[in-house]
């Protein structure tokens, strides 16, 4: 999956090339003239990102095409008329955005269980499968957003733009990003039950995807609100996800390490463990009965809380038998170099997107820093991930610590994703539950 020089490349290199340059100019032709200069630029810059993606991984010569085809077919399909997906049987049971992010859901949902009977089962045959469930579910999130895209210009000019502007979409392009980044390490490594852990917080997202769209009908495509009516958006946003899904991946891991690592636990040890999980469970309870009144929140924030101390319970039952599934998972050595490599990819992102937000910030407030709760709290997750880098290669830092770590690390970036703005109020208010 190395980078090639160009003397060496294949003619279905080029051959990539050429469609994706193809592509690249169709959007031109066909939408160059509700972009300015900007996005002109976006436009061609992500076209080679795209051409070099398939180069560097052989896997996206096919994805990406096939993607492209179905979002085709769905985009034609149309007619030009957002209510022909109430009659045309391809939109209303496939290739309408919502319907092809319920089928992402439920195929990420069955890729989940598989990949787990897979891992029990130490069935090779059980996790290509699953596998191949998860590849589909990618194509499906992708065809979703690419056809969203569309959709949103056929309600208006005015009306469309990326679908990277509120949580639904963004929770489709975490899953997607998660995905794809989880599926490369996979055949990198040869090491598909990673996948059972990694899988486990896609599905989480999917499941707020689900509430989302059934109890908040956030699918509907709404306006952009001003502050976002920025080409910044079209980068930064991207740029903040690949750090998300980066970083999730390597406490999924840092999980399934503990697991696989047999560290010797005393009975005291254990039995304080024991404790603190079940107090986890009786806090997580009565947040979810009352944390609504006891920190002036919604309820669906107050569930949202409940279910992160649930997780942070059998966070604590896991640490009491590390080493239980070491038979089943790969190495430690395996999961730990993993979970380093996408630390790092997610760090540079990171980076870059909080560079970009604060581009974004001068155009649109006039500064680039404000001490708002979100740049605040980006700044505590950058500085975290950066000092996690920092011992791990200039301290030789290994093994329990770092893993612990990363999930510490997911929870933090989780607080300041949703968290901020379900308890504290600022300039991104606007991201709320």
């Amino acid at each position: 999956m190395m980078t090639l020089p160009l003397a060496r490349r294949t003619p279905l290199d080029f051959v990539f090339a050429v469609l994706m340059l193809a592509a690249g100019g169709y959007a031109f032709a066909r939408y160059g003239q509700y972009m300015d200069y900007y996005e002109h630029g976006i436009l061609l810059g992500a076209t080679l990102a795209l051409v070099w993606f398939g180069w560097f991984w052989p896997a996206m010569r096919y994805f990406l095409p096939g993607a492209a085809v179905l979002a085709l077919l769905g985009t034609s399909s149309y007619h030009g008329d957002l209510a022909t997906a109430q009659h045309s049987f391809i939109l209303k049971y496939f290739l309408a955005s919502q319907s092809a992010v319920m089928w992402m859901c439920v195929l990420y949902f069955i890729a989940t269980v598989v990949y787990w009977v897979g891992l029990v089962r130490r069935a090779n045959t059980v996790l290509s499968i699953a596998s191949g469930l998860t590849w589909t579910a990618a194509l499906a999130a992708l065809t979703a957003m690419l056809v969203r895209w569309y959709e949103s210009y056929l309600i208006g000019p005015d009306v469309g733009h990326i679908p990277v502007s509120n949580l639904y979409e963004v929770f489709i392009l975490f899953c997607l990003i998660t995905t794809l980044m989880y599926l490369y390490y996979e055949a990198r490594f040869k090491a598909r039950t990673m996948g059972a852990f990694v899988l486990l917080v896609i599905s989480a997202a999917v499941g707020f995807i689900l509430w989302y769209s059934l109890d908040r009908q956030a699918h509907e495509i709404q306006p952009l609100i001003p502050a976002l009516q920025s080409w910044w958006m079209k980068i930064h946003v991207p740029a903040n996800f690949i750090g998300y899904g980066a970083f999730s991946l390597s406490a999924m891991l840092g999980v399934a390490w503990m697991l696989a690592s047999p560290i010797e636990r005393k009975p005291a040890t254990r039995n304080t463990l024991h404790a603190l999980a079940l107090a986890s469970v009786v806090l997580a309870l009565a947040i979810g009965i009352y944390g609504a009144s006891w920190f002036d929140i919604s309820g669906a924030a107050a569930q949202l809380t409940m279910g992160g101390v649930l997780c942070g319970a059998v966070l604590l039952v896991i640490a009491a038998w590390p080493g239980v599934m070491a038979k089943s998972l790969p190495s430690p050595q395996v999961l730990e170099e993993v979970s380093y490599r996408a630390v790092s990819v997610g760090f540079l992102f990171f980076t870059i997107a909080t560079i970009l937000g604060a581009a974004w910030a001068a155009d649109a407030w006039g500064g680039y820093w404000s001490w708002d709760p979100k740049e605040t709290w980006a700044l505590i997750v950058w500085l975290n991930y950066a000092a996690w880098l920092h011992v791990r290669l200039v301290k030789g830092w290994r093994g329990e610590v770092l893993a612990w770590w990363s999930v510490i690390g997911l929870a933090v970036t989780t607080f300041a994703f949703l968290g901020v703005n379900m308890f504290l109020s600022g300039l991104h208010s606007y991201g709320g539950l």
